[in-house]
């Protein structure tokens, strides 16, 4: 026995050496880097995160203070889900497999967390996908048919709560999961598996604050919210006694809204109306004679309008107390609104048709209807007809804040819809460039903008040869969508880089959250890509004459009157004369103070702010995601075991052969 035990030992490790072989190459590592980069393999995709309000939360987040670490399954090749695992699905299969884990709590258990494929198949193409209500802003309705579906694919997905962690996976990400997956099927039965690390642990889970007051409170979240932009054609001169013409007040939207936080495009809503206002504007900046119109054109941008109206209701709010931002504006004088919605899919067999949701009957939208008439004969191939009498009113829009705050404020909202959506992708990060079309947008820039000209001139009897002159750069239009809209060139395009210095080059176009005090005069480090740029657009095309070209104007500007373009881009800018403002965008029961925000109490004069939820986005450390190779704790017990038996039996083999030696010595 005791001579069989040290031979017995070299056999034991070569066989357990054999049975698990080392799968690394000392050689092939020359640092800690090294071995970290062979082990983990990070790749990327776009998060659901934590959003809140007064009275809970929706998105998505690890369910506690730690790292998910989960086996990856296929959804397609799994009927149970027996132990918490990584979801991989394509898009069809995200919307079933959100119902089922709504339905059924013990398959709810075991996600670990869901990866969701980019690709669109054929049905997602023919039936859309939208994870908005189907009345999206229901609470905000200047009427009370809020039951109506203006969005009927709408799931209202987007508007619960996940107790883990949803990512959309870039192309690149998603093959990186594929292979993952098939490899975890090839080998269910071995001691390895491969698993996703999913690092999405919110501020707010960590510190139990589950609503906005509380992680304002704590400090844990901030309000979502930007600044919008307001412009005047031509300049209005504060200094005159004479600046009170009637105000033609035309908005758009720069916000959109997605299950996925940074994978929002909203081509055809709300996008498509902003590029009609931007090339509107450049049109009519080509007229001559605007000082001598009669009434005061103003165009307004706001952003968080995706989110219960921030931006055109604190617009008013500022309104309201003649604040800075909106200096040189007054309430009393705004005569009209009009709003250019989704008018990117109007297009169709060479004609563009669209139709105008009249606020009310007055004799204001009378005469902006009839405008829009003047200008639709002006132009050729477009067809525009009034909003069908059976709908409840006009459709989601900033228009609805107006009249929420002045239900006889004078108003139209232009779409390429009549009774519902033409958007299938309405709020989803489906809606991007290859949902619109250009014609669309270049043919509803050229009716706003004719229709414009003729209600600010007020004179019925406008000669052809005057709206004629009036023509809308098509090559803008398309040079906008390719910087607004795709991220190549993306925010790094000629325009836009003649402007700013962008900070990301894939447009975005999610509210994001506000920082700092809000201000009229901000830091620009706290304003967007998106809002710097259309700042600098509208202050370039609204100006009337450069103060002093060939100076430094960043510091001298603001004191003759004018505002410094182009900035950014070589640090001196360009001084011109240009009413053009910031406003600051965030919930009107939001109040900033000596470095916290603070919740106020609703008033009852502010209806809007009555059933206002105050929406806030959770902070965090870090968003992450990372696949490595995991033993099985089975197969870990199982080498701890043999590591301890290996060792007692080298330790008997060592006394054993120590006493057969003394005992071999005493016997020479």
């Amino acid at each position: 026995m005791a001579t069989d035990l040290p031979c017995l030992l070299p056999f034991l490790l070569f066989l357990f050496i054999s049975h698990f072989p080392l799968s690394f190459s000392v050689n092939s590592m020359e640092s800690v880097p090294d071995l970290t980069k062979s082990m983990y393999v990070d790749f990327d995709g776009y998060p659901c995160v934590r959003l809140l309000n007064l009275t809970g939360e929706i998105g998505c987040s690890n369910p506690g203070r730690d790292k998910v670490v989960a086996p990856v399954v296929r959804y397609k090749n799994v009927n149970e889900v027996s132990k918490p695992s990584a979801v991989l699905v394509s898009l069809d299969e995200f919307i079933e497999l959100v119902g089922r884990i709504s339905n059924d709590s013990s398959f709810a258990k075991n996600i670990g967390g869901v990866l969701v494929e980019q690709g669109m198949d054929t049905q997602i193409k023919l039936k859309g996908f939208s994870p908005d209500q189907k009345f999206p802003g229901a609470e905000y309705a200047p009427y009370e048919s809020v039951n109506y579906e203006w969005n009927p694919i709408g799931s209202g997905m987007m508007w619960r709560a996940y107790s883990f962690p949803v990512f959309l996976l870039t192309e690149g990400g998603a093959q990186l999961v594929q292979e993952v997956a098939v490899n975890n099927e090839k080998k269910r039965n071995d001691y390895t598996a491969d698993v996703v690390e999913f690092d999405s642990v919110m501020q707010t889970t960590k510190s139990g604050t589950h609503d906005s007051e509380s992680c304002l409170q704590e400090q844990t979240c901030f309000p979502l919210g930007g600044y919008s932009v307001w412009s005047s054609l031509p300049p209005i001169n504060n200094s005159s006694t004479n600046h009170s013409k009637p105000i033609i007040l035309t908005v758009a939207s720069m916000d959109s809204a997605s299950f996925f936080r940074d994978k929002n495009l909203g081509a055809e809503s709300p996008i498509s109306g902003l590029i009609a206002l931007l090339a509107a504007v450049d049109s009519l900046s080509h007229v001559n004679g605007l000082d001598d119109l009669g009434k005061q054109l103003v165009f307004s941008v706001f952003t968080g309008e995706a989110w219960g109206y921030l931006g055109s209701r604190r617009f008013l709010f500022e309104l309201d107390l003649q604040s800075e931002a909106v200096n040189g504006l007054n309430s009393s004088l705004i005569e009209t609104v009009i709003e250019i919605g989704s008018v990117g899919k109007g297009f169709s067999q060479g004609n563009s048709t669209f139709f105008a949701h009249a606020a009310a009957v007055s004799l204001a939208t009378n005469e902006t209807l009839n405008a829009l008439k003047h200008a639709r004969d002006s132009l050729e191939n477009i067809t525009v007809s009034s909003a069908s009498t059976l709908n409840p009113g006009i459709p989601p829009s900033s228009l609805m804040a107006f009249l929420k705050k002045n239900p006889s404020t004078s108003g139209m909202v232009l779409e390429d819809f009549d009774t519902s959506f033409s958007d299938k992708f309405y709020h989803s990060h489906l809606d991007d460039m290859s949902n619109i079309n250009s014609s669309a947008i270049v043919a509803a820039a050229s009716l706003v903008a004719r229709t414009l000209y003729i209600l600010a001139s007020d004179d019925k009897n406008l000669s052809s040869t005057a709206l004629d002159a009036i023509n809308v750069n098509a090559s803008l239009v398309e040079e906008l969508m390719s910087c607004l809209l795709d991220c190549e060139p993306g925010l790094s395009c000629e325009l836009v880089k003649s402007y700013i210095v962008p900070t990301n080059q894939c447009p975005n176009h999610y509210v994001g959250v506000i920082l700092g005090e809000p201000s009229s005069n901000p830091y620009l480090g706290y304003v967007d890509d998106v809002s710097r740029f259309i700042w600098n657009f509208l202050a370039d095309r609204t100006s009337s004459s450069m103060v002093d070209a060939s100076s430094d104007c960043s510091k001298e500007c603001s004191n003759k009157g004018g505002v410094c373009i182009k900035a950014e881009v070589d640090g001196k800018g360009v001084c011109a004369i240009s009413t053009t403002r910031y406003v600051p965008a965030y919930s009107t029961r939001l109040n900033y103070e000596s470095g916290t925000w603070r919740v106020l109490p609703s008033d009852s004069s502010d209806p809007m702010g009555m059933v206002d939820p105050v929406w806030t986005e959770s902070n965090w450390d870090t968003i992450r995601l990372r696949v490595y190779t995991v033993q099985d704790a089975a197969f870990d017990r199982l080498v701890l075991l043999a590591g301890i038996t290996i060792t007692v039996m080298a330790y008997l083999a060592i006394v054993l052969t120590r006493a057969s030696i003394a005992k071999a010595l005493k016997r020479d």
